[in-house]
């Protein structure tokens, strides 16, 4: 049995497809791991969802609970948000929680619980002027944000996915170091 817990939290982009090799990754990492999906992430993946919930050994949710309801997970010691998604970014830093992940995520930030975030964006989207702004909120909130460089992910042209594919190692090993291990 672990005793870390990871929020995995993903955002409808190509890399949500890769999420069981994934988990797999952090659970040989000794990480007890909770998936949770924005409502787009949640569709691309829905014939999934079943086999993520027996791997993972926890719901696989994409929506808040009803009030009074119990949680479904323990709680996390560290969050990995990735991918997440220019609208996801945005929608984050501006405080607008209407997808349960983001809720969760910015609730993080007060709670002091470690975030790291690997955005999955491609170069146009970059180019917009609030995207920038926002990863810099969400820095100054002490969310570790990859993206750009050596750091994460580098945005790709339009349509065009990366010869080296989304750098999923560099997320892990930003989780291990955010708890110090």
């Amino acid at each position: 049995m672990t005793s870390r817990t990871v929020y995995l939290f993903c955002s409808a982009a190509p890399p949500v497809f890769e999420v069981a090799a994934v988990v797999e990754s952090l659970q040989e990492r000794g990480w007890d791991v909770c998936l949770g999906l924005t409502p787009a992430a949640a569709s691309w993946i829905e014939e999934s969802l079943s086999g993520l919930a027996t791997l993972t050994g926890h719901p696989v949710l994409s929506r808040y609970k009803r009030p009074g309801e119990p949680d479904e997970w323990p709680a996390p010691e560290v969050i990995l948000f990735a991918p997440v998604t220019f609208d996801t970014v945005n929608s984050w830093a501006l405080g607008l929680t209407s997808a349960f992940v983001v809720g969760v995520a910015a609730e993080a930030i007060g709670k002091g619980i470690p975030i790291v975030a690997m955005p999955c964006v491609n170069a146009a989207y970059v180019q917009h002027p609030q995207f920038e702004r926002s990863i810099e909120v969400l820095r100054t909130a002490q969310v570790r944000v990859l993206h750009g460089g050596d750091a994460g992910f580098v945005p790709n042209r339009p349509g065009e996915q990366p010869p080296e594919g989304y750098p999923w190692r560099l997320a892990l090993d930003a989780v291990e170091a955010a708890v110090g291990t």
